[in-house]
Order: C-alpha cells, then structure tokens, then sequence
C-alpha cells in the first residue's frame, strides 16, 4: 500500500526514534505479508485483502482517538480523490496478495521493491518531474535488477507449478505498477488532504472494493487462517502508524532507505517458516533493484531536492 506523509509535518529531529520507528513499520509490515502467506493456501487473494483492510480500521481509529485527531482528521473535501486511489491501491494490494501465493516471499519482496523506481517514471509522466541523469541510471538499473528476477518466471513450460510461479512473478510485477501509481495519485491528495484521512479511507474504500470479490470464491476459512488473517489486518493498521510516526522525527532521506530490511527480514522468515532457499538470480536481481532505489534517494538527498507538500510521500507495503 502507498500512504503519504502529512501535508505540514512538524519534524523533530531525533534521528535513532525515527530509525526504530522505521525499522518497526518494516518488522510489522514483513509480518502482516507473513500472515497473507501462510492463509494463501486456504483464502484467495481478494477475501484475504478484505480482512487485511476491515481489521486494520480499528487500530487506525484507536490511534485517532488517543492522538485526539479522530473529529478533524477524518475531514476531507476531495472524496472522489480517495476512490480513484482506493481502486488502484486495492487493486496492487489484491496483485501483491496473488504474488505472496505463487511465488517464495524473498521473490515477490524483491520484485515489490520495484515500485519506488516506476514512481521516478511516472511522477515524470504524470507529474512534469524532471529525471535527471544519475536518477535514469539508477532507474535503468532497477528496471534490469527486475528483468534478472522474472527472467526465470517467463519461460514456456506447461507444468503447473511453473506456470502458478509465473502467474505469481507477473502479478507481483503489476503490484508493483499499480502501487507506484497510487502513490502519484497519494502525492497529489496530499495537497489538501492529511495523513488521517488517507490511511483512513484507503482501508475503508478497500474493506468495500473487496467485498465484490465476493462471487470469485470466498470461504470459511480454517481456525488457524483465521486468526492469521485477522492478524494481517491488526499488523497493516500498526504499521501504518509506526511508519507515519517515523516521520515526525526525520527527513524522508533519512529513514527511507531502512525499507530494504524487509529484504532480509523476507530471507529470513522465508527460509525459517516456509523452507524458501532464495535462487542465486534473485538475489542478484534484487541487489540491483535495491541499490538502485539506495542511489535514488541519495542522489536526491545530495542535490538538495525540496519537495513540496504534493510530494512528501513514502512507500509502504500493503
């Protein structure tokens, strides 16, 4: 899921309270993928979705209420807004959720971190934002990084597992667009939108959307899956708040590249739960994607680009 920052932050700085806040965010977000992984095998992909969206509400409403931002910060004057990127963030949420199915969590973690390098070619597109030479490199480089890893996805071989991995790799790679392009649509809510109101409504547009992957074959799900989907909504909404949190205390430059420790979190948890052993093409595919969005935001960093609040945004996983 792509969220934006507040459109008047007030920034304190204390660095190592925005790391951890950070660090936090991807810890939980890794857990909330971990739980949409482990119930795949018994839910699909749009009921899976509707539960990480309706549970998530609550959380997002106690927060509002203890930080006494519950009555102003649900107000919005751009409804219409919040439904376009509702439909496009539901619908990459829906994609990743499919890519968590089909494909080892290492893999679609990997081909999701693309989503932060098609944001710097839409915002291009969309935006008039001006690509520099080192950022079309870093961009190009990304771009190869995802070829590397979905190169072993596009064969034609007709065994079933192969092609449910191909399947998985391709919606991963459409999650990733979709997510990217969300975000474009996040950079310009922010303008006249805050925070609240966008992680609110996103999960109550979506908790609705999904309600019409009803006729594709919802279930009962298991005890078990039960709880872990349930748990996947509880981890999205706190990670919406640790992440938001985090940057109350530092530049987006700052903390923003601690998002590619949920590359290792992925390794780690796929190996020890899953028995996922990463292939040698993926890790070298995501070295590349990884370094490249590293070398985005440094690059931004070190040429003193200012946003503006229209663009004050950060990725998140959904």
């Amino acid at each position: 899921m792509l969220t934006a920052m507040s459109p008047t932050p007030t920034i304190a700085h204390d660095p190592l309270r925005a790391i951890a806040l950070k660090i936090s965010s991807v810890i939980v977000f890794t857990g909330m993928a971990t739980c949409i992984k482990a119930a795949s095998g018994e839910v699909p992909p749009g009921e899976a979705a509707f539960f990480r969206s309706f549970f998530a509400i609550p959380v997002i409403l106690m927060w509002l209420a203890w930080s006494h931002d519950l009555k102003d910060g649900l107000k919005t004057n751009n409804l219409k807004g919040h439904l376009w990127r509702g439909v496009i963030g539901t619908s990459a949420m829906i994609l990743g959720f499919t890519s968590l199915a089909f494909l080892p969590l290492p893999e679609a973690t990997a081909i999701g971190f693309a989503a932060p390098i098609i944001t710097v070619v839409l915002a291009a597109i969309f935006l008039g934002e001006t690509i520099r030479i080192y950022r079309l490199a870093a961009v190009l480089m990304g771009l190869v990084g995802v070829i590397i890893i979905l190169s072993p996805r596009l064969g034609t071989s007709t065994d079933t597992l192969t092609t449910l991995a191909t399947i998985g790799a391709l919606a991963a790679l459409g999650s990733a667009i979709l997510r990217a392009s969300a975000l474009i649509f996040t950079r310009k809510l922010v303008v006249k939108e805050n925070t609240p109101a966008i992680v609110f409504y996103f999960s109550s547009i979506a908790a609705i959307l999904t309600l019409l992957t009803l006729p594709f074959g919802w279930t009962i799900p298991p005890l078990k899956e039960a709880i872990y989907l349930v748990a996947s909504g509880i981890f999205g909404g706190l990670g919406q708040i640790l992440l938001t949190n985090s940057y109350r205390y530092a530049p987006a430059g700052v903390i923003a590249p601690f998002d590619y420790t949920a590359m290792i979190l992925a390794l780690i948890i796929g190996y020890a739960i899953f028995g996922e052993v990463p292939t040698l093409t993926v890790l070298a595919g995501a070295a590349c994607v990884i370094a490249a969005g590293i070398f985005i935001i440094y690059r931004e960093r070190q040429l003193g680009l200012k946003r503006g609040p229209a663009r004050s945004v950060t990725p998140t996983q959904g």
